[in-house]
Protein backbone atom coordinates (compact mmCIF):
# COMPACT_ATOMS: atom_id res chain seq x y z
CA UNK A 1 0.00 0.00 0.00
CA UNK A 2 1.30 3.82 -0.85
CA UNK A 3 2.58 5.40 2.47
CA UNK A 4 -0.18 8.60 3.60
CA UNK A 5 1.39 11.65 3.95
CA UNK A 6 -0.48 13.66 6.34
CA UNK A 7 -1.27 17.16 5.59
CA UNK A 8 -2.31 20.46 7.75
CA UNK A 9 -4.14 23.64 6.22
CA UNK A 10 -2.27 26.76 5.70
CA UNK A 11 -4.24 29.81 5.27
CA UNK A 12 -1.95 32.48 3.52
CA UNK A 13 -3.37 36.15 4.01
CA UNK A 14 -1.84 37.51 0.78
CA UNK A 15 -1.86 41.35 0.72
CA UNK A 16 -2.22 43.83 -1.53
CA UNK A 17 -1.89 47.52 -1.47
CA UNK A 18 -5.73 48.05 -1.41
CA UNK A 19 -6.61 45.41 0.36
CA UNK A 20 -6.02 41.14 1.16
CA UNK A 21 -7.73 37.89 0.54
CA UNK A 22 -6.61 34.62 2.03
CA UNK A 23 -5.81 31.50 0.28
CA UNK A 24 -5.87 28.10 1.58
CA UNK A 25 -3.33 25.53 0.87
CA UNK A 26 -2.81 21.85 1.69
CA UNK A 27 0.56 21.01 2.98
CA UNK A 28 2.73 18.10 3.49
CA UNK A 29 3.56 17.57 6.98
CA UNK A 30 7.55 17.30 7.16
CA UNK A 31 9.96 16.09 10.32
CA UNK A 32 11.59 19.91 12.04
CA UNK A 33 9.38 21.96 9.93
CA UNK A 34 9.20 26.22 10.05
CA UNK A 35 7.14 28.54 8.71
CA UNK A 36 9.27 29.16 6.56
CA UNK A 37 9.73 26.12 4.87
CA UNK A 38 5.90 25.59 4.49
CA UNK A 39 5.37 29.08 2.82
CA UNK A 40 8.62 27.64 0.67
CA UNK A 41 6.73 24.66 0.00
CA UNK A 42 3.40 26.63 -1.35
CA UNK A 43 5.75 29.14 -3.71
CA UNK A 44 7.75 26.23 -5.47
CA UNK A 45 5.06 23.64 -5.13
CA UNK A 46 1.86 25.36 -5.93
CA UNK A 47 1.85 29.14 -6.43
CA UNK A 48 5.30 30.16 -7.73
CA UNK A 49 3.56 34.07 -7.42
CA UNK A 50 3.55 33.87 -4.03
CA UNK A 51 6.04 36.70 -2.92
CA UNK A 52 7.68 37.09 0.56
CA UNK A 53 11.06 38.05 1.95
CA UNK A 54 14.07 35.43 3.39
CA UNK A 55 17.79 35.19 3.33
CA UNK A 56 19.66 33.35 6.17
CA UNK A 57 17.23 30.85 6.92
CA UNK A 58 19.12 30.82 10.33
CA UNK A 59 17.93 33.70 12.94
CA UNK A 60 20.68 36.01 11.64
CA UNK A 61 18.68 38.41 9.53
CA UNK A 62 15.24 38.71 9.99
CA UNK A 63 13.78 39.17 7.21
CA UNK A 64 11.23 36.64 7.08
CA UNK A 65 9.41 38.20 9.86
CA UNK A 66 5.79 37.33 9.62
CA UNK A 67 2.39 37.07 11.22
CA UNK A 68 1.60 33.88 12.29
CA UNK A 69 -1.43 32.70 13.81
CA UNK A 70 -1.77 36.58 15.02
CA UNK A 71 1.63 36.76 16.47
CA UNK A 72 4.82 38.38 14.87
CA UNK A 73 7.45 36.08 14.06
CA UNK A 74 10.99 34.96 12.71
CA UNK A 75 9.22 32.09 10.17
CA UNK A 76 12.60 30.56 9.66
CA UNK A 77 13.18 29.91 13.56
CA UNK A 78 9.55 29.38 14.32
CA UNK A 79 8.53 25.31 14.16
CA UNK A 80 5.24 24.35 13.02
CA UNK A 81 4.73 21.56 15.62
CA UNK A 82 4.69 24.50 18.25
CA UNK A 83 2.07 27.00 16.59
CA UNK A 84 -0.34 24.80 14.82
CA UNK A 85 -4.02 24.78 15.91
CA UNK A 86 -5.69 21.42 14.59
CA UNK A 87 -3.50 20.82 11.98
CA UNK A 88 -4.36 24.70 10.83
CA UNK A 89 -2.14 27.19 10.51
CA UNK A 90 -2.27 31.07 9.25
CA UNK A 91 0.15 33.13 7.71
CA UNK A 92 0.05 36.83 7.11
CA UNK A 93 2.32 39.59 6.25
CA UNK A 94 3.46 41.78 9.46
CA UNK A 95 1.22 43.90 11.68
CA UNK A 96 1.24 48.22 11.11
CA UNK A 97 3.77 48.41 7.88
CA UNK A 98 2.23 49.03 4.24
CA UNK A 99 2.00 45.65 2.19
CA UNK A 100 3.90 45.61 -0.77
CA UNK A 101 2.78 42.40 -1.81
CA UNK A 102 1.35 38.77 -0.32
CA UNK A 103 3.53 38.39 3.01
CA UNK A 104 5.88 41.01 1.76
CA UNK A 105 5.60 45.00 3.63
CA UNK A 106 7.45 48.11 3.27
CA UNK A 107 10.03 48.56 5.85
CA UNK A 108 10.73 52.26 4.76
CA UNK A 109 8.70 53.48 7.65
CA UNK A 110 9.86 51.18 10.02
CA UNK A 111 13.69 52.34 9.00
CA UNK A 112 11.98 56.17 8.81
CA UNK A 113 11.46 56.07 12.50
CA UNK A 114 14.66 55.33 13.17
CA UNK A 115 15.66 58.41 11.43
CA UNK A 116 12.82 60.58 13.49
CA UNK A 117 14.59 58.89 17.02
CA UNK A 118 18.04 60.22 16.21
CA UNK A 119 18.96 56.83 16.09
CA UNK A 120 21.72 56.71 14.03
CA UNK A 121 25.90 57.58 15.39
CA UNK A 122 27.11 61.03 15.75
CA UNK A 123 30.73 60.85 16.02
CA UNK A 124 32.77 63.03 19.19
CA UNK A 125 35.37 62.61 16.79
CA UNK A 126 37.04 62.15 13.74
CA UNK A 127 38.44 59.53 11.73
CA UNK A 128 42.05 61.28 12.18
CA UNK A 129 41.77 60.86 15.76
CA UNK A 130 42.66 57.65 18.11
CA UNK A 131 40.23 55.45 18.77
CA UNK A 132 38.67 56.15 22.53
CA UNK A 133 39.35 52.96 24.44
CA UNK A 134 35.97 52.10 26.45
CA UNK A 135 35.99 49.98 29.04
CA UNK A 136 33.08 46.76 29.19
CA UNK A 137 32.63 47.66 32.41
CA UNK A 138 31.32 51.35 32.02
CA UNK A 139 27.63 51.84 33.41
CA UNK A 140 26.71 53.32 30.21
CA UNK A 141 28.51 50.66 28.04
CA UNK A 142 26.56 48.08 29.97
CA UNK A 143 23.30 49.39 29.14
CA UNK A 144 24.52 50.39 25.71
CA UNK A 145 25.10 46.59 25.30
CA UNK A 146 21.74 45.31 26.38
CA UNK A 147 20.05 46.68 23.07
CA UNK A 148 22.94 46.62 21.08
CA UNK A 149 22.26 42.98 19.13
CA UNK A 150 18.64 44.52 17.51
CA UNK A 151 18.56 43.43 14.22
CA UNK A 152 15.73 45.27 12.78
CA UNK A 153 13.57 42.55 12.18
CA UNK A 154 10.90 45.12 12.83
CA UNK A 155 8.77 41.70 15.03
CA UNK A 156 8.56 44.15 18.37
CA UNK A 157 6.97 47.03 15.76
CA UNK A 158 4.26 44.75 14.64
CA UNK A 159 3.39 43.52 17.89
CA UNK A 160 2.90 47.28 19.08
CA UNK A 161 -0.49 48.15 19.94
CA UNK A 162 0.55 51.79 20.20
CA UNK A 163 1.98 51.75 16.66
CA UNK A 164 -1.50 50.63 15.52
CA UNK A 165 -3.61 53.51 17.34
CA UNK A 166 -0.73 55.70 16.91
CA UNK A 167 1.06 55.36 13.53
CA UNK A 168 3.45 58.30 15.16
CA UNK A 169 4.60 56.49 17.34
CA UNK A 170 8.20 55.87 17.08
CA UNK A 171 8.02 52.54 17.63
CA UNK A 172 10.32 50.10 20.06
CA UNK A 173 13.13 49.46 17.83
CA UNK A 174 13.81 53.14 17.23
CA UNK A 175 13.37 54.16 20.75
CA UNK A 176 15.25 51.31 22.25
CA UNK A 177 17.95 52.42 19.51
CA UNK A 178 17.91 55.91 20.87
CA UNK A 179 18.48 54.62 24.42
CA UNK A 180 21.57 52.38 23.07
CA UNK A 181 22.96 55.82 21.77
CA UNK A 182 22.00 58.00 24.60
CA UNK A 183 24.49 55.51 26.93
CA UNK A 184 27.41 55.43 24.23
CA UNK A 185 29.74 57.38 25.69
CA UNK A 186 30.99 58.13 21.91
CA UNK A 187 28.21 59.49 20.97
CA UNK A 188 28.03 63.03 20.95
CA UNK A 189 24.34 64.15 20.46
CA UNK A 190 22.59 63.55 24.09
CA UNK A 191 20.53 66.67 23.89
CA UNK A 192 19.34 66.12 20.36
CA UNK A 193 18.44 62.60 21.06
CA UNK A 194 16.49 63.34 24.07
CA UNK A 195 14.61 66.25 22.49
CA UNK A 196 13.58 63.67 19.28
CA UNK A 197 12.44 61.16 21.89
CA UNK A 198 10.45 63.92 23.56
CA UNK A 199 8.59 64.65 20.68
CA UNK A 200 4.76 64.12 19.92
CA UNK A 201 4.85 60.87 19.15
CA UNK A 202 8.00 59.90 21.34
CA UNK A 203 8.30 57.69 24.44
CA UNK A 204 6.03 59.05 26.26
CA UNK A 205 3.17 57.87 24.08
CA UNK A 206 3.93 54.62 25.12
CA UNK A 207 1.47 52.52 26.74
CA UNK A 208 4.11 49.92 28.74
CA UNK A 209 1.63 47.42 27.24
CA UNK A 210 5.47 45.62 26.80
CA UNK A 211 4.64 43.40 23.74
CA UNK A 212 7.64 44.37 22.08
CA UNK A 213 9.70 42.71 25.14
CA UNK A 214 7.44 39.72 25.25
CA UNK A 215 7.95 39.35 21.50
CA UNK A 216 11.47 39.83 20.60
CA UNK A 217 12.86 36.81 19.11
CA UNK A 218 16.31 37.45 20.83
CA UNK A 219 15.11 38.69 24.49
CA UNK A 220 16.15 42.32 24.33
CA UNK A 221 13.45 44.55 26.35
CA UNK A 222 12.43 47.42 23.95
CA UNK A 223 9.77 47.81 27.44
CA UNK A 224 12.98 48.80 29.70
CA UNK A 225 14.43 50.86 26.70
CA UNK A 226 11.42 53.00 26.86
CA UNK A 227 11.12 53.28 30.60
CA UNK A 228 14.74 54.87 30.97
CA UNK A 229 14.30 57.66 28.16
CA UNK A 230 10.83 58.39 29.82
CA UNK A 231 13.24 58.81 33.33
CA UNK A 232 15.78 60.63 31.12
CA UNK A 233 13.60 62.87 28.76
CA UNK A 234 11.44 64.09 32.48
CA UNK A 235 15.16 64.79 34.43
CA UNK A 236 16.24 66.96 31.20
CA UNK A 237 12.57 68.67 31.68
CA UNK A 238 13.69 69.32 35.17
CA UNK A 239 17.03 70.05 35.31
CA UNK A 240 15.98 73.54 32.12
CA UNK A 241 13.16 74.38 34.32
CA UNK A 242 15.56 74.55 37.61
Amino acid sequence: MPSITRTFTTTVRRGRPDGHFNETFEVPARESQTVLDVVSWIQQNIDPTLSYRFSCRVGMCGSCAMMVNGMPRWTCRTQVKKVLRNDRLEVAPLRNLPVIKDLAVDMDPFFEKWIEAEGFHHPSRSREDPIEPVSPENPGRVVADAGIECINCSVCYAACDTVTGNRDFLGPAALQRAWTLLNDVRDAARPSILEAVSRSGGCHNCHSIASCTASCPIGLDPMAAIAGLKRETALSCFRKSG
